[in-house]
């Protein structure tokens, strides 16, 4: 076969990958309500195993075993890790799940592959004397300043995930009660306490920055940019490092750092694993329970530096 018969074979193939892979994410949508951070990833994973396919002149309805094998091993030549080796094998199993489940194939060529050995590692945190530092970071006599101190102390207060937080709709806060009402993953929807100091902080914000803000325009998401719009992901991200820089913090810090920070924090001052499960929104225990591990690490630390014989 010419390299032009293979080039052009390869599109063909990727644009008939292509369609099954839609149909897979639509299914995918349907039946479990995903977000589409996680879908996008479903999809980033799958195209990436198709487009190798298509070079090798195959495709995903063709695929065997040791095609999926040959294709784990080019992606640990290129450098990847071992985390990242083992999330695109959980694509592609549920990818072959799915067409096995549709009548499509009768034999599901992923099923015999063991993922890769991970170790568990502790997630990056704050102590609680450099999440004060970065509260007060924000210059709270400016409206951008008041709503960066807001959005920080509810961050920090109720543990959201960052596209909890930019997504959290003024409809959903009750300043009266002390809870937000959060959409989570899957759809799932939990209430969280905020606590007095996080409340202040919004009562302030929406009372003298929010208005300002949007000069008149409406929106109905809490937290919102001089433009009238709702905050972004990406904007809260840069947000967060500026200050972060701003007070000597020079960790890798992101949103989900200090989600982590609220987390290992609470389990310090003795907050039970439970009650920590379903503040964070994790539908499976094992996943909380990673910030006991922190929280053990940290008594570790304090038992060492004040235990005469530490």
């Amino acid at each position: 076969m010419s390299d032009s018969d293979r080039a052009l074979t390869a599109n063909v193939l990727s644009a008939q990958d292509s369609g099954l892979i839609d149909r897979f994410l639509d299914a995918l949508w349907m039946e479990q309500g995903l977000s589409k951070n996680t879908l996008a990833a479903y999809r980033s994973d799958l195209q990436k195993l198709a487009s190798w396919l298509a070079s090798n002149e195959s495709t995903l309805m063709n695929v065997r075993r040791n095609d999926l094998l040959a294709y784990l091993a080019h992606c640990v030549t290129q450098g990847m890790h071992a985390r990242s080796s083992a999330r695109i094998l959980s694509s592609v199993r549920r990818l072959y799940q799915y067409l096995v489940r549709e009548g499509a194939l009768t034999e599901d060529p992923s099923a015999r592959i063991e993922s890769p050995k991970l170790g568990r590692p502790l997630p990056k945190t704050l102590t609680e004397e450099e999440v004060e530092h970065l509260l007060q970071a924000p210059d709270v006599e400016s409206s951008l300043g008041l709503r960066d101190r807001a959005m920080l102390e509810v961050l920090y207060a109720t543990g959201l995930r960052v596209s909890e937080l930019v997504g959290l709709e003024v409809a959903r806060v009750s300043l009266s009660q002390g809870v937000v009402r959060v959409m989570g993953k899957g759809s799932k929807e939990r209430l969280v306490p905020l606590g007095e100091e996080a409340l202040d902080w919004i009562t302030r914000y929406q009372n003298e920055s929010r208005p300002e803000l949007l000069s008149g325009r409406v929106c109905s998401a809490l937290f919102v940019t001089r433009r009238g719009d709702a905050m972004t992901r990406q904007a809260f991200w840069y947000l967060i490092k500026r200050h972060a820089l701003n007070v000597g913090i020079h960790k890798p810090l992101s949103p989900h750092v200090m989600r982590h920070a609220f987390a290992s924090h609470l389990l310090n001052h003795g907050a039970d694993l439970r009650v920590l499960q379903m503040l964070l929104g994790h539908s499976d225990l094992s996943t909380t329970q990673i910030y006991t591990h922190v929280a053990r690490e940290r008594l570790k630390e304090m038992h060492a530096i004040h235990h005469p014989r530490g």
